[in-house]
């Protein structure tokens, strides 16, 4: 222990310990240094079990014998220890004995006699007198019994408090040891359901292997490795195995698998049963629960109470009799109280004795008696409960120890199982990784180009930035070259420049397969992965695009962590070069080469996935973010989509309404172009060269026509070059400087459209594209072209038949002579147009070269618009998948309002009911207004009834209609009972003034009863005095009081009956007459006193209580009366007369 433990610990001086099979409690003075082994030993010699069958806990610590009891902080207050007898956790153990309790009998005390307990009044002659002692030794005899039955109940009453108390005992050692077996059962719980998890999943795996081993050995052989990977071996991918071992190797899995499934079902057989027992044991209870017992036992006190009241009751009564003794004895019972008086009042205490008081008191006992019965019964119960429970527990913990056990060998099996399936795996696995590496060159030849294109871009950057520091360092010089010498310019270092930055990038990756993103599918197609697609719902190939979206998805719901930083990095890299711009390249073509390079990358991340993804479960907490997050990002993609579309059919009206006025511009030119030739074929051969001229001045006039009106259309067509491209016909006969000034501008016209078509998005809509349409204008273009070029000849062939006319004419004038000089100004002129032909012929080649290179371009143009449509149609494909799983997700969501809009509806119904019921409830007008109100809320129910009213509805009205039937009723019954008490309480005020006026009459009658009672008696006694007689005193000359007695003198009136009659008068009576309640005998006697010797017997009634009094002939201790010594004389206590008119002397 720790120096914080010691200072914390405060040993205690006694050790509580508890036996756990009859619920027992010993107390051991020890302290902290008492070894475990001493207590064990104290154990079985009160317990009797043995030392090696002992099993002591303390809040779930157990006790090692060699250790003190300081090492578990015992001996304190407050903590205490369980013992477990191990030898009756057995199965074979005995039940354990039947309590046995020692019910104690009433001692009943002896009858009281006369004979044995005599008494003064015994040999009274007065009857009365005489059943005084009588009533005294009975009264005495009834507490004495009270006191015995109270006795006995309290030691039976005691009895059930320890068996509640062992039985306390043993619920709590019970909850402790299932608290200890709950403890290893929850441990073994876990770690079995992480086992079972684990297994199923293993088992998932390898029966999709069995059953699909010939599947993928078929898939295998169909796929054929690319033909720069083909060897005289290795023809297709089965060929990386050996395929003779493989149909063996899966017999041999499929053996084993078996077998390890029979084991895990008997494991399961097992760990059921375990689970079984101990929700068993969870449930089983006693039939009467120990808190239910103690409230019978706190119930039954009342008559513990009870019996105490009637012992008060008895000895206040013992008391009064013992009183009534004393003073008959004493001789002092006022005048008021005679014995018969005293007799009669005993007597009814008697009976309540007899008849109520002890009998209660037997009958509390006889209660109390079944009680302790009863909780002995229960404590059996409760021995047998604990016995029983204990064997299952022992039970259950050895279970659980054989199944802890099992643990390591069924991880080795599974272990085992996992090699005996590697080459079945090896064999899944090939396809993907085929696929995958195929990806991967994809992947990284489009990350080169993107790559070099940064470098690139990095390049223009830094020079840009270098022009700009140049700039600014020569404004800098030119600014202060006026105020410094140039010498101390260039001692400063200031005339510097930056140097150049040149980024070059080594070759590499030289080696890579020449193929592009469509051959993946064509060498590895999509059925070598094996993961299904997110839905489940398509069961066709797909494309790979296709599969690659759905991969991603399926990776993102599963939380997939393949390579993050890698992700990422491909991520940050592709981000990158979204705005690179690649020499050579459009930017659509950058585009094209960022998405082919996440389309491999996430074809390779799918096939880079573990197949037992495909067999993991989710929770319901992960299942329910994931959807949530798919809605969303389907939301998101469905409203991007939508937004997109609409952009893309704008801008599809757009360019449609560009090439109806590009094929309208094309006609026309056409026209022309027809027209001209016309002309020039009606020009006849025999004009002169003025006509000639002229017409060829109309036709300059006409080009430049069309020159013109080519150039007024240029603000239109800048972004567009199919208006160059048009009129290159009508330009040929222009200058060549205008020509090639045309051609110039028709290349800049073709670079913008180039621009402005790599500025469009890729992904176009493949439902906006109409592949037949571009066909056809394909076509067109192509007839268009060859008719342009049959136009573009025909001036060669003009030229060519004018220069034959023009040669036949010259012979003919040179052989007539006539017109020489004719002749040499058309030799001249026909020189002229031979070598203006000439030139047509070289503009007309270049003017072709120029179209063929519109035509690479043109079909450059086509090769990306077609994987423009292939980016379309993926994107349409990831839509339509989207757009489904939405409205799956919309019909749920439609499905969840319409619940939640009939609860609400039912919530507000409830309410409005509750809101109605209240009002009734809090309405003013007493209990009439209630009931009314209820009467009219159960009529309004009744009245508004529906046939689409729900269940709750009428179970409600049904209530209300039942409460206003029993508040009517209630109401009816309170108004009864209000009219009886009205007409009880003037019943009672009847009763009551009559019972007065009895009362009054009674009063009067017994006062004239008395009256004339006494004067019957009121004889006034001259002889003997005895008492309830009247007797006449005079005072004599030493001022007392002497009786008037013919027989006997010396009768004196006591001081107090003096005291009685003088103390309201003025003056001292002469005379007093009264009636005899005491006589009082006494002797004069020497001053000396002498021993007593006439001591009366001492009563007690217990230790506590009890009266001693002295007997009649004590000597009086002076003679205040002057009598001589040995002289009797009497002191006679009287009572006043009723009426009796008191005398005073005369004042002297």
């Amino acid at each position: 222990m720790s120096s914080n433990d010691t200072e914390e610990f405060v040993p205690g001086r006694k050790l509580l310990i508890r036996i756990v099979e009859d619920g027992h409690n010993f107390e051991l003075d020890c302290d902290e240094s008492t070894a475990v082994e001493e207590v064990q030993r104290f154990l079985e010699s009160v317990s009797g079990i043995q030392v090696n069958d002992q099993l002591l806990f303390c809040q779930e610590m157990r006790l090692e014998a060699k250790q003190t009891l300081s090492a578990y902080k015992l001996p304190t207050d407050g903590r205490e220890v369980f013992v477990y007898n191990r030898a009756r956790m057995l199965s074979d153990s005995p039940p354990p004995p039947m309590e046995r309790i020692d019910i104690p009998e009433i001692s009943e005390p002896p009858f009281p006699s006369s004979n044995q307990d005599p008494h003064p009044l015994d040999d009274a002659t007065d009857p009365a007198l005489k059943a005084l002692p009588s009533y005294d030794r009975q009264f005495r005899y009834h507490y004495q019994r009270g006191h015995a039955i109270l006795k006995c109940t309290m030691l039976k009453f005691k009895d059930c408090e320890r068996l509640l108390g062992e039985q306390k005992v043993q619920e709590r050692a019970l909850e402790a040891a299932k608290a200890s077996m709950d403890h290893y059962y929850r441990r073994l719980y876990e770690m079995c359901m992480d086992f079972m998890k684990c297994y199923s999943q293993q088992h998932r795996y390898h029966s999709d292997l069995l059953a699909n081993v010939g599947r993928d050995i078929e898939r295998l052989r169909s796929c054929k490795l690319h033909p720069a990977l083909q060897t005289q071996h290795r023809k297709c991918l089965l060929d990386f195995v050996k395929e003779e071992n493989l149909r063996k190797l899966a017999d041999n899995c499929n053996s084993s698998h078996k077998q390890f499934e029979a084991k895990i079902m008997q494991f399961k057989q097992m760990f059921n049963e375990l689970k079984r027992r101990v929700e068993d044991l969870y449930t089983s209870k006693v039939s009467v629960a120990t808190k239910d017992l103690e409230l019978m036992i706190k119930d039954h006190q009342r008559y513990l109470n009870e019996q105490e009241s009637i012992k008060q009751s008895l000895s206040k009564d013992v008391n009064t009799v013992k009183k009534l003794v004393d003073d008959c004895l004493s001789c002092q019972l006022s005048a008021s109280l005679r014995p018969h008086d005293a007799v009669s009042a005993l007597g009814p205490m008697y009976d309540v004795h007899d008849k109520h008081h002890l009998p209660k008191m037997q009958a509390c006992d006889q209660l109390i008696l079944k009680l302790l019965n009863f909780c002995v019964d229960k404590k059996n119960e409760m021995n047998f409960f604990v016995h029983n429970c204990m064997q299952n527990i022992a039970y259950v913990q050895f279970m659980i120890r054989d199944v802890r056990l099992q643990f390591p060998a069924f991880k080795e099996a599974m272990t085992r199982q996992d090699e005996h399936f590697k080459d079945l795996k090896l064999l899944r696995g090939i396809g993907p990784a085929y696929r995958a590496c195929l990806a991967e060159v994809v992947r990284r030849k489009a990350s080169m180009k993107l790559y070099m294109g940064m470098a690139g871009q990095l390049a223009e950057r830094l020079a840009t930035k270098r022009e700009i520091e140049v700039r600014r360092r020569e404004e800098f010089l030119k600014a202060q070259n006026a105020f410094i010498p140039r010498d101390i310019f260039a001692s400063m270092g200031l005339f510097d420049t930056p140097n150049q930055c040149d980024v070059n990038i080594a070759p590499s990756d030289v080696n890579l397969l020449d193929i592009d993103i469509a051959d993946v599918d064509r060498y590895a197609p999509e059925y070598l992965v094996g993961i299904p697609t997110k839905g489940g719902k398509h069961k066709t190939q797909k494309g790979s695009t296709s599969m690659s979206n759905d991969g991603l998805n399926s990776a993102e719901a599963e939380g997939n962590t393949v390579e993050p930083s890698e992700k990422r990095d491909s991520d940050d890299f592709l981000e990158g070069c979204e705005s690179v711009e690649i020499a050579g390249t459009s930017k659509i073509e950058v585009e094209n080469a960022k998405l082919k390079a996440e389309l491999a990358s996430a074809i390779a991340m799918i096939c880079s996935f573990s197949p037992e993804i495909e067999y993991e479960s989710l929770d319901d907490s992960k299942q329910d973010s994931v959807l949530k997050n798919v809605a969303e990002k389907t939301a998101e993609a469905l409203h991007l989509k939508d937004e997109y579309g609409k952009h893309l059919q704008s801008m599809l009206r757009t360019k449609q309404m560009q090439c109806l006025s590009y094929e309208k511009r094309i006609q026309e030119l056409e026209q022309r172009l027809s027209d001209q030739y016309m002309q020039g074929q009606k020009l006849p051969g025999g004009k002169d060269a003025s006509e000639f001229g002229h017409s060829s001045v109309k036709v300059d006039d006409c080009k430049s026509e069309i020159s013109g009106d080519g150039e007024a259309h240029m603000p239109y067509i800048s972004s567009e070059p199919m208006d160059e491209l048009s009129c290159t016909s009508a330009l040929l006969d222009a200058k060549p400087e205008q020509f090639q000034q045309q051609l110039s501008k028709a290349r800049g016209v073709d670079e913008s459209m180039a621009d402005s078509s790599g500025m469009l998005n890729p992904q176009l809509d493949s439902s906006m594209l109409e592949p037949h349409r571009h066909e056809l204008e394909a076509g067109d273009k192509v007839e268009k072209e060859e008719k342009m070029q049959g136009q573009l000849g025909l001036p060669l062939t003009t030229s060519t038949t004018a220069e034959i006319t023009l040669a036949t004419a010259v012979e003919q004038d040179s052989a007539s002579n006539v017109g020489g000089n004719l002749v040499l100004e058309l030799q001249n002129l026909l020189a002229d147009k031979s070598n203006q032909c000439s030139e047509t012929e070289t503009k007309l080649q270049a003017a072709l070269e120029e179209v063929d290179n519109l035509k690479r371009e043109l079909e450059i143009n086509h090769k990306l618009l077609d994987e423009s449509q292939l980016n379309c149609a993926h994107l349409e494909n990831c839509l339509h998948e989207a757009r489904e799983e939405a409205h799956t997700h919309l019909c749920a969501a439609d499905r969840r309002a319409s619940e939640y809009s009939a609860l609400r509806a039912s919530a507000v119904k409830m309410r409005s009911l509750f809101e109605r019921l209240r009002s009734c409830i809090t309405a003013t007008g007493g209990v009439a207004n209630f009931a009314d109100s209820l009467r009219a809320l159960a009529l309004s129910l009744a009245n508004s009834v529906t046939d689409s009213e729900d269940d709750f509805t009428a179970e409600f009205r049904t209530c209300i209609r039942v409460l206003a039937e029993k508040v009517a009723f209630l109401s009816r019954h309170r108004a009864e009972l209000l009219d009886s008490c009205s007409r009880a309480e003037v019943a009672h005020k009847r009763l009551t003034k009559e019972l007065e006026e009895k009362k009054e009459l009674v009063s009067s009658l017994y006062s004239k009863h008395q009256l004339e009672k006494q004067a019957n008696k009121e004889k006034i006694t001259f002889g003997r005095f005895e008492l309830h007689e009247i007797a006449a005193f005079v005072i004599n000359s030493a001022g007392h009081y002497e009786a008037i007695n013919r027989n006997c003198s010396n009768y004196y009136l006591s001081a107090e009956s003096v005291a009685l009659f003088t103390e309201h008068l003025p003056n001292i009576p002469s005379y007093i007459i009264g009636q005899i309640v005491h006589i009082e005998r006494k002797t004069v006697r020497t001053p000396p006193v002498r021993p007593e010797h006439g001591i009366d017997q001492v009563d007690h009634l217990s230790p506590d209580t009890g009266t001693h009094r002295l007997a009649l002939g004590s000597a009086s201790s002076s003679n205040p009366y002057g009598l001589s010594i040995g002289c009797e004389y009497f002191i006679v206590t009287v009572a006043m007369l009723p009426d009796t008119n008191i005398h005073s002397s005369p004042p002297s």
